[in-house]
């Protein structure tokens, strides 16, 4: 799995999450990040690899299953994309209120099942900010069902209760659980 974001948007929180909630359930896992110079609002790819068995590589994956795009600016960059759309049985995730069928228009090269979501509308409406990673994590669990959204949310919690408050917690899981219902 390839997170595609900017920086900022919690790519690499998300990674994390779902790794973590992959150990919970005993599975084996791999994630890193993979950018240059931290900056808010550049260009970043973060890899997850979850396994029933040992994962031995610790590569960059370069035709991932499932691909998930926090900014769909970033569609518009060859060099980002180079590699990683080939796989057309996988599954692109897109942050995004453009419908599957106009992002294919739009951008050449994607193969594979498309799906949108707004997750900065729905992570503003329901969080007050437009950051899009729970809702996305949210949506993502419950096409692929790499992990069960009942230890995300543990993992969630545990991370994220004393860092942002209880009250923020609880929105975000609530955007999390709305993107997950939403299909």
């Amino acid at each position: 799995m390839v997170f595609l974001a900017r920086g900022g948007q919690g790519a690499k929180s998300a990674t994390e999450i779902l790794a973590q909630a992959g150990v919970l359930e005993g599975k084996f896992v791999k994630a890193f990040p993979d950018f240059g110079p931290e900056r808010s609002g550049a260009p970043i790819k973060t890899y997850l690899r979850i396994s029933q068995k040992e994962i031995r590589t610790s590569e960059p994956i370069k035709n991932p299953d499932v691909l998930v795009v926090l900014d769909e600016t970033i569609l518009k960059s060859d060099e980002i994309l180079k590699n990683i759309i080939s796989n057309k049985d996988g599954i692109i995730l897109i942050n995004s209120k453009k419908s599957p069928r106009e992002i294919i228009s739009k951008t050449t090269g994607l193969n594979g099942k498309i799906y949108t979501i707004d997750a900065s509308g729905l992570a503003m409406k329901i969080i007050g900010k437009p950051n899009p990673n729970v809702v996305i994590l949210g949506y993502l669990i419950k096409i692929t069902e790499i992990v069960k959204i009942s230890n995300v949310i543990k993992v969630f919690e545990g991370i994220f209760n004393e860092k942002i408050g209880e009250e923020l917690t609880k929105k975000n899981i609530l955007a999390m659980e709305k993107a997950y219902d939403s299909i």
